[in-house]
C-alpha cells in the first residue's frame, strides 16, 4: 500500500490518537498507532485495551485498501520536526518508507493484523447533544474527580440520563472526590429505543480528557452510546471507546444541600476570583483554608499560616444580613471559579461554619464544598 497525506492534518490527528497508546506495554504493538485505509476512508486507531480511539483522516490519497503500523515516538517526532508539506508512506517487503520533499525514513514493519480491534460507533440507540454543551459538562465536573479513592468509584464522571418525554431528556454529569461535588445538567435528544439503565455509567477521567481534546468542532454534535460495561462517544471525526469504571458511586443527590431560610448571596465571578487569589498568597500545602465571612454588605477573605503570615481581602457584595463565616479549601473554590465566565454571576448558599457551601449558576451547574474545621 502507498499513500500520500498532508503532514499538518496527519500531525493533529496523530497527536490525539497517540495520547491513548501506552508508553509501556507487554504488547509492543500497543505503543503504536494503526493507519488504515478502507473504501477510500483513512482512519487512525489507537488503544490500550481499556480506551480506544478512531479518527477519520482527511487529505489522504491511497492506491487501495491496506493498513500500516506507526510507532508513536518515532513517527510522532517525524511529524513534529519535519517541514514537508506532504508525506508519502509506503509499505515495503522489509519495512515502512516515509518520504517527503526533503526527508526520507525507513521504519521497521509490524503486522497490522496483530493490532487489536478498536470498536466503531454503530447505528443503535444513543444520546445526542451539542458539542459545546458536552464540553461544558466535562469541563465543569472533571476537576472534582479522584483517582486515588478505593472505597468508591470516584475516578470518573457519572452520567445519568433522565427521560422527560419521547425523545426529550436531560443528561446529568457528576464528579466528586468526597470533599467537594460538581454537578452539571443539560438537555439531550434520545435517539432510538434507548432504555436508561439502573447500572451507573461512570466514564474514566482519562477517557473524558480524550473526548474533550477530540472535540474540535464545537458547532457540531456529540453522540453517546452507553452499554453495560463500556461506552462509545462520537464527536466530529473521532470515535472514542472506553470501558466504564466499576464500583459504587456515592448517592450524590443526598450530598446536595436542600435547605430553606438560608442566605443566598449573588456574587460576580471576577472580583471573587481576584480576591481569592490575593487571600491565598499566604496559603500553604499544609494550610489551604481561607475564611469566608459574609455580612454587612461585604465579603471578607482571611488567610492565616504560621510560616507565611496573614491576609485580609475585602470586597462589596449584596448581602447585608447577619455575618456568616465558613472556612474552605481555597483550591476547591478556585476550581469552581476558574471554569466560569469572569463576567458572570453565581449564587452561594451558606448556613454556618459546619455546613457545606452550595454554589449554583443559572445554567444548571451546582458545586458543593465541605467546610474545614475552624481549628485547622
Amino acid at each position: 500500500m502507498k499513500l500520500t497525506c498532508e503532514r499538518d492534518k496527519l500531525l493533529g490527528a496523530f497527536q490525539v490518537a497517540a495520547t491513548v497508546a501506552p508508553s509501556r506495554s507487554p504488547k509492543p504493538i500497543l505503543q503504536c498507532v494503526k493507519l488504515e485505509v478502507k473504501d477510500s476512508v483513512a482512519t487512525l486507531m489507537a488503544t490500550d485495551l481499556e480506551v480506544g480511539v478512531r479518527i477519520t483522516l482527511e487529505g489522504v490519497q491511497a492506491d487501495g485498501d491496506g493498513a500500516v503500523i506507526l510507532p508513536v515516538q518515532v513517527f510522532g517526532n517525524i511529524l513534529r520536526e519535519g517541514c514537508d508539506e506532504k508525506l508519502k508512506i509506503a509499505v515495503k517487503s522489509k519495512g515502512i518508507g516515509v518520504q517527503g520533499d526533503h526527508s526520507k525514513y525507513d521504519l521497521p514493519y509490524q503486522d497490522p493484523e496483530e493490532y487489536p480491534e478498536v470498536a466503531d460507533f454503530g447505528d443503535g440507540a444513543h444520546l445526542k447533544l451539542p458539542a459545546l454543551l458536552f464540553k461544558e459538562l466535562i469541563r465543569r465536573t472533571l476537576f472534582a474527580t479522584d483517582n486515588e479513592s478505593s472505597r468508591y468509584a470516584l475516578g470518573g464522571i457519572l452520567l445519568e440520563v433522565e427521560q422527560i418525554s419521547g425523545s426529550d431528556g436531560v443528561l446529568v454529569a457528576v464528579g466528586t472526590d468526597g470533599r467537594r461535588l460538581a454537578k452539571m445538567a443539560g438537555p439531550i435528544e434520545i435517539v432510538g429505543d434507548f432504555q436508561p439503565s439502573d447500572a451507573p455509567i461512570i466514564v474514566p477521567a482519562k477517557s473524558m480528557q480524550l473526548v474533550d481534546r477530540a472535540m474540535l468542532d464545537l458547532e457540531g454534535e456529540v453522540l453517546i452510546a452507553p452499554h453495560t460495561n463500556d461506552v462509545l462517544v462520537r464527536t466530529g471525526a473521532a470515535t472514542i471507546y472506553s470501558r466504564l469504571v466499576e464500583g459504587r458511586f456515592p448517592k450524590w443527590r443526598e450530598a446536595l444541600p436542600s435547605r430553606s431560610d438560608v442566605p443566598q448571596v449573588e456574587v460576580t465571578v471576577g472580583p471573587m476570583y481576584s480576591a481569592l487569589r490575593q487571600a491565598a498568597i499566604v496559603a500553604s500545602d499544609e494550610s489551604r483554608g481561607i475564611e469566608f465571612s459574609f455580612g454587612g454588605g461585604s465579603l471578607v477573605l482571611k488567610g492565616i499560616t504560621a510560616e507565611t503570615g496573614q491576609s485580609r481581602i475585602e470586597f462589596p457584595i449584596s448581602y447585608d444580613g447577619e455575618e456568616i463565616t465558613v472556612s474552605m479549601n481555597h483550591r476547591y473554590v478556585g476550581d469552581f471559579l476558574r471554569v466560569l465566565d469572569q463576567e458572570s454571576t453565581f449564587t452561594v448558599e451558606v448556613q454556618n461554619s459546619e455546613s457545606p457551601a452550595l454554589f449554583t449558576t443559572s445554567d444548571g451547574y451546582a458545586y458543593v464544598v465541605m467546610p474545614l474545621a475552624t481549628n485547622r
